[in-house]
């Protein structure tokens, strides 16, 4: 299935809305301090959001109860904000979203608390390496699991594995709109790549194995092994002039 093509005036929409989900994650990284709890990061999210006239597409999407995602260390994506209280060493990845005027930014990033180990520090680089090479691909003319045959040569390259139970997602009216874009190669090409079609780039890459388990919550997804994973994403729209990243100041 082909991504839906969006008209110049539709990317702008989505461009205003890039930029207040950049500075969604930009306030909320800068305050990922030791004794911050993530019930006060979604708390300044919310804040950002009132701020610029925008509205959340994470809060009471199937029942999600905040308008950021805080998941920290060994969980992956859709840890919920409430009272963990991050420490010294931890990382945390934040996924934040935003619609301006019907449509739809959606970005995220994983942050040190404080000092890391070694390999902590290589994790969040490799996992932002791989999806500076996924986003490289989205040009006219490729196909779209090269997006995902790019993450996947990075991640592994690197010794780490990448998580494939859940994928990136074009994006545009909705937050989730098909097809998702998986990261890592699927066997098959995917469809071709073209002007207008705008993706949510994210991969997952875990320090150990790439199995997941979900939560009592029902939201978080966990490392089954409970090594540490990092998360980062970018909604990005296909031009003639290369990928343009559409979640930046």
């Amino acid at each position: 299935m082909e991504a839906m093509r969006r008209r110049p005036d539709e990317i702008a929409k989505m461009r205003k809305a890039g930029r207040v989900v950049a500075e969604m994650l930009a306030v909320t990284s800068e305050a990922a301090r030791p004794g911050v709890t993530t019930a006060q990061l979604d708390r300044l999210a919310r804040d950002v959001l009132e701020r610029r006239g925008a509205r959340s597409n994470f809060l009471n999407y199937h029942g999600y109860p905040a308008v950021i995602c805080t998941s920290p260390n060994n969980v992956i994506v859709h840890g919920i904000p409430g009272d963990y209280t991050l420490a010294e060493g931890d990382i945390i990845s934040i996924d934040c979203g935003a619609i301006i005027e019907g449509y739809h930014g959606d970005a995220a990033v994983t942050v040190p608390v404080g000092e890391v180990p070694p390999l902590t520090e290589k994790l969040l680089r490799v996992t932002q390496e791989s999806l500076a090479a996924g986003i490289s691909q989205l040009v006219p003319g490729n196909r779209l699991h090269d997006v995902g045959y790019a993450v996947q040569t990075v991640a592994e390259g690197a010794g780490f594995s990448v998580v494939r139970g859940y994928t990136g997602h074009a994006i545009g009216t909705r937050m989730h709109e098909d097809p998702s874009v998986p990261n890592y190669w699927p066997g098959t090409p995917g469809p071709a790549l073209r002007t207008g079609m705008v993706f949510a780039i994210e991969p997952m890459v875990n320090i150990g194995g790439a199995e997941t388990v979900e939560l009592d919550d029902g939201w978080s997804v966990v490392t089954a092994d409970g090594s540490l994973s990092a998360h980062f994403e970018h909604t990005i729209a296909v031009t003639e002039e290369g990928p343009e990243v559409l979640t930046v100041p």
